[in-house]
């Protein structure tokens, strides 16, 4: 019996010839234990659908087609008995997701409670954190999400997503944030889970290994076109459309240039350090030193560039800070022969312009309130570009 069914669904948004028509005429259907990967380029339209399941779109969304579930129409009133319940979601980026202001435990039962008012969920919370190895956090309640990494955060948001026993899972790019082997861990607990809850998965990706590992169907999107469906053999085996041999030709593959023996040193450091102190909520005192980074040695040349890989806590995000004075550290630290770490903030300032950060998360790192064309032209003013404009094109 087939359990989600959409029928051509399209989306847009505005009116007339300004109208954008970001999903058309998409059909899907997904049987219970199955798992179909969406995949896409970005801004293929693959979240929006997904989105659409669970009427989460956005107000100004017009919506045209039908979604069914389990053999019923969704509709605005039926949906709040399937959203966390018969239905459940993981978001792309759980630390935009996850409350920072209530414990991991809340946010737990408030997601199995909603749904059960009454009964009883001591049992259920710690079956939860056993079912996705989080099993240490049953003598952590007042854990928050910012104490977790990023690998169990995303654990957490698996967590909730199952509290109640959903028939369907909407994972939407769940791993795009981890590293290699807490990626691995994630995906063998979705496959784990939806094994032994009989679950239909619906993934959202544009990760065509992660595809190819862990799906029985892939749908493939084009501009909110689906150009092509099939088994995973089908589609990685004989792919039909150009778009998807173009996705699986696009596939990161080679060896880099070599770097010149004579490329300048551009940064360095030796026996750096970062240190993070845990303090007592009362007195302030100092009870336990996490060591991020420990006397690490690195150099940097003109050209080059340097991989840093380690699993979730190992310390990388902290080396780059660190790197870039956004926190404090111990070591030398040189940028294009100069000595960083002990310059003043206004010197330094000055040379921020050379010295660029891409954070992991757009979404908690761009300013809602401002446009891109203002958030990009601000980088440019601070640092005297000439010429620069709130309105950029291209």
């Amino acid at each position: 019996m087939t359990l989600l069914d959409i029928k051509n669904l399209s989306i847009r948004f505005g009116h007339g010839d300004m109208a954008t028509h970001a999903v058309r005429g998409v059909s899907l259907e997904l049987k219970k234990g199955e798992m179909l990967a969406l995949v896409g380029e970005s801004g293929s339209g693959k979240t929006l659908t997904a989105l659409s399941v669970l009427r989460l779109l956005p107000a100004e969304a017009m919506v045209d087609g039908k979604v069914s579930f389990n053999g019923k129409t969704v509709t605005q009133t039926s949906v709040a008995k399937l959203r966390g319940n018969r239905v459940g979601m993981i978001f792309q980026e759980p630390m935009t997701s996850l409350n920072p202001l209530h414990t991991v435990r809340r946010q737990l039962i408030e997601a199995y409670q909603i749904h059960h008012k009454g009964k009883p969920f001591a049992k259920r919370i710690e079956a939860l954190y056993e079912q996705v190895e989080l099993g240490y956090l049953k003598d952590r309640p007042h854990t928050y999400p910012h104490e977790l990494s990023g690998g169990e955060r995303q654990r957490v948001m698996i967590a909730m997503s199952i509290a109640n026993d959903p028939d369907l899972l909407i994972a939407d790019e769940p791993t795009t944030a981890l590293d290699v082997t807490l990626q691995g861990q994630v995906l063998r607990l979705l496959k784990k889970l939806q094994k032994e809850k009989n679950m239909a998965v619906l993934l959202i990706t544009h990760d065509l290994t992660v595809v190819k590992k862990i799906a029985d169907k892939v749908a493939v999107m084009q501009a909110g076109d689906i150009v092509e469906t099939g088994t995973v053999a089908q589609v990685f085996g004989k792919p039909k459309h150009a778009y998807t041999k173009m996705l699986l030709a696009a596939q990161p593959k080679g060896n880099p240039a070599p770097i010149p023996k004579a490329a300048k040193e551009v940064l360095s450091t030796d026996g750096l350090s970062v240190h993070f102190p845990i303090k007592s909520s009362v007195l302030r005192r100092t009870l336990r030193v996490v060591k991020a980074v420990e006397k690490l040695s690195l150099r940097v040349r003109e050209g080059e560039t340097v991989g840093i890989v380690g699993e979730s806590g190992s310390g990388k995000s902290s080396l780059g800070f660190a790197l870039l004075r956004l926190i404090e550290s111990d070591g030398p630290i040189l940028f294009m022969g100069a000595r960083i770490d002990t310059m003043k903030q206004k010197k330094l300032r000055a040379l921020r312009s050379g010295l660029q950060i891409v954070f992991q998360d757009p979404y908690s790192s761009l300013n809602p309130r401002m446009t891109v064309g203002e958030i990009v032209s601000e980088g440019l003013r601070v640092h005297g570009v000439p010429n620069h404009s709130p309105r950029l094109r291209g």
